[in-house]
């Protein structure tokens, strides 16, 4: 049954409306599906929930739910990534609350944005699973196991909140986390963007996904797209992708049409961690969509991960770089399955300059960018981010992004709602960008560029050179910057070494001298200091990106003081 096409739905203004519509016109279908790793060496337990089912628990628990909070009021998630998860993000928006997709205490490095947000939020019911329920007792007066609610609760409700759905909290890599209103008919709007850019509106496909649900690319989609189009979703623990990078890949492997994103590091790390012996199970020709987004976008890591699983058929045209941001809902712009990657070398000096010149690909001076391809159903324009003035194709500007996906502000920011939603209906990204040949090309972000001598510098491009340094250096876990001088603006990189290696073993001196001469050659750069630290150490976001605001912080702190310097 479940491997038929699924009827297109009637346009529908809210997710729980087509919940409703899934359950009575395919009851029986399969619609969430958690596979659980309990052990290391555990091939996974299934769990499901048909859309009769989960329609169910969804009334049962939003029956509760409303019986404990008023209409519009907020309603945040701490419960572990599964169907729990999926069940009572669908409640809450069923009850006419607000959802504020969070995660149980405990996360690493997150407890601190956990209490921030909740601050921020004020819920007035926090939901759970058993599990937690005694830790999350301790940050909220009114707290419901998802898990502990009767089949029996179920009623029919007609939703009486308002126009928000949920809270989508940024991450927090350049500022204090803040709270995007997400209205239902913005993320029904992203949800159908994303399905048709990625071809899975009208073909059946499988939604597999590691991502979590708190944040916005794991919650659209796989929950918000799934719900819209009917889909099948398969889902497992981010901790479970990085115990063992091959369940992933096995889950695609064992779904029809199997669609999946994950950050750019993911592809890496599957490329380097995956064994051949695991690769021998693996059949990838019918996955038809691998999203990369969240982080830059790197040409070399495709090329990397299409040659490692080739031979296990891998297609050439899955890799789908892909742009987005909480304050659209999350998808903007997309590169289309099949399709093969656009690739393009830039003049590193150009580009420093605000203009993108092509160079050869072998010039160990050029930028190579991948192409983002065309908006999803909505407009885009680079604009300069003092005067607003559009700019022309190949000048670097100010990514702004027009649509119905666009979210209405932040919660409880209303300057910073002006500033950023304002523009003349435009939605200020905060990200620097331009089009080339009708594809988007993000270079960096605003608040993390770096200016020495008048000269733009991209952090993540420096970034680049420093951990193809040497092996010892941890990719994608370190943070270029700059800090304010006597002379004008000083470049600092913070880096971790890999976990194989230690401080006592490695030439630090030496390795730093590699440094300063590999970044010196190819950007011009003299870098006032190189500090290597422990892994673990470079603090990410919620999403787990590097957080350069917070590395240079507690760098300015002197909290790096113990690591290798020079």
């Amino acid at each position: 049954m479940d491997s038929r096409r699924p009827p297109l739905a009637p346009a529908f203004r809210t997710l729980p409306e087509y919940l409703r519509h899934w359950a009575g016109t395919t009851p029986d279908r399969r619609a969430f599906t958690f596979v659980d790793h309990p052990a290391p060496d555990s091939r996974g337990v299934h769990r499901t929930l048909t859309w009769r089912r989960l329609d169910v628990r969804v009334r049962a628990v939003a029956a509760r739910l409303a019986a404990e909070a008023e209409p519009g009021a907020r309603v945040a998630l701490l419960c572990p990534q599964g169907l729990e998860y999926v069940t009572g993000f669908l409640a809450a928006l069923s009850a006419g609350l607000v959802a504020v997709p969070l995660y149980p205490p405990g996360l690493p490095g997150q407890d601190d944005r956990l209490t921030a947000v909740l601050s921020d939020a004020r819920p007035a019911v926090i939901l759970t699973t058993s599990r937690h329920l005694e830790q999350v007792r301790e940050l909220g007066e009114r707290v419901v196991a998802v898990d502990q609610v009767p089949d029996a609760a179920a009623s029919d409700l007609e939703p009486a909140g308002g126009e928000v759905a949920y809270l989508q909290y940024t991450s927090g890599s350049t500022r204090t986390p803040a709270g995007v209103e997400i209205g239902h008919t913005n993320v029904v709007a992203n949800a159908c963007q994303a399905l048709t850019a990625y071809g899975a509106d009208v073909r059946p496909a499988t939604c597999v996904g590691w991502l979590p649900l708190y944040h916005d690319m794991g919650l659209v989609l796989s929950v918000a797209a799934p719900v819209v189009r009917g889909l099948l979703s398969v889902l497992m623990d981010p901790v479970a992708f990085l115990h063992e990078p091959a369940r992933w890949l096995r889950l695609l492997s064992a779904h029809p049409r199997a669609l999946s994103a994950a950050p750019n590091f993911a592809y890496d790390y599957c490329a380097s961690a995956v064994t051949d012996a695991q690769k021998a199970e693996l059949r990838l020709d019918d996955v038809f969509g691998l999203i990369n987004g969240s982080e830059p976008v790197r040409p070399t890591t495709a090329d990397r991960f299409q040659a490692a699983f080739a031979g296990q058929g891998l297609a050439a045209g899955t890799h789908c770089p892909s742009y987005g941001l909480a304050e659209a809902t999350v998808f903007v712009s997309a590169a289309r399955p099949g399709e093969p990657l656009r690739r393009f070398a830039l003049d590193r000096d150009a580009l420093a300059e605000g203009k993108a010149l092509p160079a050869r690909p072998d010039d160990p001076r050029a930028v190579l960018l991948a192409g983002c391809g065309a908006p999803a159903g909505q407009r885009i324009r680079i604009a300069d981010p003092v005067s607003q003035a559009d700019l022309s194709e190949g000048e670097v500007g100010e990514i702004q992004v027009r649509g119905p996906n666009v979210g209405r502000g932040y919660w409880n920011h209303e300057e910073q709602s002006r500033r950023v939603f304002g523009a003349d209906g435009w939605l200020r990204t905060g990200d620097l960008g331009t089009v080339l040949e009708g594809q988007l090309l993000v270079t960096g972000r605003l608040k993390d560029l770096i200016v020495v001598d008048g000269r733009n510098h991209y952090p993540q491009d420096v970034e680049a050179t420093v951990q193809d340094t040497h092996p010892a250096l941890r990719r994608d876990r370190l943070a270029a910057f700059g800090v304010a001088g006597g002379s004008g603006e000083r470049v600092v990189v913070v880096a971790e070494h890999t976990r194989t290696t230690s401080l006592d073993e490695l030439d630090v001196p030496a390795l730093v001298r590699a440094v300063r001469a590999a970044v010196s050659a190819r950007h011009g750069l003299r870098l006032a200091d190189v500090v290597l630290v422990a892994p673990g150490t470079v603090p990410r976001t919620s999403s787990g990106k590097v957080s350069r605001a917070l590395t240079r912080e507690r760098y300015l702190a002197g909290a790096y003081a113990m690591g290798g310097a020079g």
